[in-house]
């Protein structure tokens, strides 16, 4: 199992990125180490505390979800059950936090469709929002919104 990792994302304000081992693993279990193997993705749920964004569930490709090698669409209605389910488990503290997928590259970066779409989330959104793609080793990329903006975070250190 791989460990928490702690983001460090700067912007106009300083806000720090937790990701648990939980949401990490079941990431890992979609690595694209295999040319057969379709991008994969799904949602981010955890908690805001003031600033910072503390990332505890990841859910998993469902159903409906449109998967190819060089592409990814998320399909509303699974995930945002699985959203609201949690939400209502918490007493209304689980928040919907980012979006999560792969991409068939060692070191993953976002593309021009990634940018698009996450603009369009952090539009919708007062808060920030936090996007990760997962490269074909397990290696991450994750960025943090503000407003329209995207900024790349660097991990300070593992747990776990």
């Amino acid at each position: 199992m791989r460990s928490a990792i702690v983001w460090h994302c700067q912007g106009n304000l300083e806000v720090r990125v937790l990701i648990e081992a939980e949401p990490l693993t079941l990431m890992d279990e979609h690595w694209q180490n295999q040319a057969r193997k379709p991008e994969s993705g799904g949602i981010l749920l955890g908690y805001r505390r003031g600033a910072h964004l503390h990332v505890t569930i990841a859910t998993a490709p469902q159903i409906g979800d449109q998967r190819w090698r060089y592409l990814f669409k998320r399909s509303a209605r699974y995930h945002q059950e699985i959203a609201l389910r949690q939400w209502n488990a918490s007493d209304e503290k689980i928040d919907y936090l980012g979006e999560w997928h792969t991409h068939p590259q060692r070191y993953p970066s976002p593309s021009g469709t990634d940018l698009s779409e996450w603009r369009k989330i952090s539009g919708l959104r007062q808060s920030p929002m936090v996007f990760v793609i997962m490269g074909w080793g397990g290696e991450l990329w994750l960025g943090l919104s503000r407003g329209q903006e995207i900024d790349q975070c660097v991990a300070l250190s593992t747990y776990g």
